[in-house]
């Protein structure tokens, strides 16, 4: 009875979502999922863990061991709109070097440990193509809400927002899939409220069956403005993952971080479910 009725309620719901306030992140945007847009899968749920080495926490001024745990991202697609929401539970920091002093409001920790919940994001994606040839096209656009306390410092604590435009192309078995666009992201310096960034994701994957490689490049590189301020420098991965299973599936990734603020190594654990149902 809501073939018609479903997505255009579903687009002013993602609407007032991404009208609320948001934030910042230690780690690049997540890709778009275009698995939720495949077939009758209406609904994605994605839990995973990570643990990164050298990652630079910049307002607190510190680098050391990175423990992301709760992972998590949830998308239901109606029709051609999807609505994303995400984030990460809990954060532990173990500082291994002092690089600079804390700054934009982030307090030393005696101990040399810090801990914060987020970021969270909410995000719409509205498909622009019928789906039945091999080339996909998306638009994407959602913010991220605060972290729970700036003075830790893993975070900016500050609104941001993003919109992307995405494609997916399919040749057999491969399937390559590109994503960019604007971010305008919130800073904790007292000159400059906001800066442009340019954000963006490439990832190429071979699914071969149960067993699928792949790899991905995302990140996130100042816009219009020079010099990165604090809390907002370049962040790039480059990922090497190997996925086992389709509906019901567990991913393990290698990172290597390609800037000096991303962490020179890390792993990702991640699990998922797909779900279908019918328009």
């Amino acid at each position: 009875m809501c073939r018609n009725s479903c997505p255009g309620a579903a687009a002013a719901a993602a609407l007032l979502l991404v009208a609320a306030p948001a934030a910042a992140q230690l780690r690049p945007l997540e890709p778009l999922d275009w698995s939720v847009f495949d077939g009758e899968r209406a609904l994605s749920l994605r839990l995973g863990s990570s643990i990164l080495a050298s990652q630079r926490a910049s307002l607190a001024g510190t680098a050391g061991r990175l423990l992301e745990l709760g992972d998590f991202a949830l998308v239901w697609r109606t029709g051609r709109v999807a609505l994303e929401a995400g984030g990460t539970v809990q954060r532990l920091f173990r500082e291994d070097e002092v690089f600079a002093p804390p700054t934009g409001g982030a307090l030393v920790e005696p101990d040399g440990t810090r801990h914060d919940s987020g970021d969270y994001r909410v995000a719409t994606a509205v498909r622009l193509t019928g789906g039945r040839g091999a080339v996909d096209a998306a638009v994407r656009f959602g913010t991220r809400l605060p972290t729970t306390d700036n003075e830790v410092g893993l975070d900016r604590d500050q609104t941001d927002f993003f919109a992307l435009l995405a494609a997916r192309l399919r040749r057999g078995l491969v399937l390559l899939a590109a994503e960019g666009g604007l971010g305008v992201f919130g800073t904790r310096s007292p000159r400059l409220e906001q800066v442009d960034i340019w954000v963006y994701a490439l990832s190429a994957e071979y699914d071969a069956g149960p067993v699928t490689p792949s790899v991905a490049l995302l990140g996130q590189a100042n816009g219009l403005f020079g010099p990165s301020l604090r809390g907002n420098e370049d962040l790039s991965e480059l990922r090497l993952g190997l996925r086992v299973g389709g509906g019901r599936w567990v991913r393990l990734s290698l990172v290597r971080g390609l800037t000096e603020f991303s962490p020179s190594a890390g792993l990702l654990l991640t699990a998922g479910l797909l779900l279908g149902a019918q328009n």
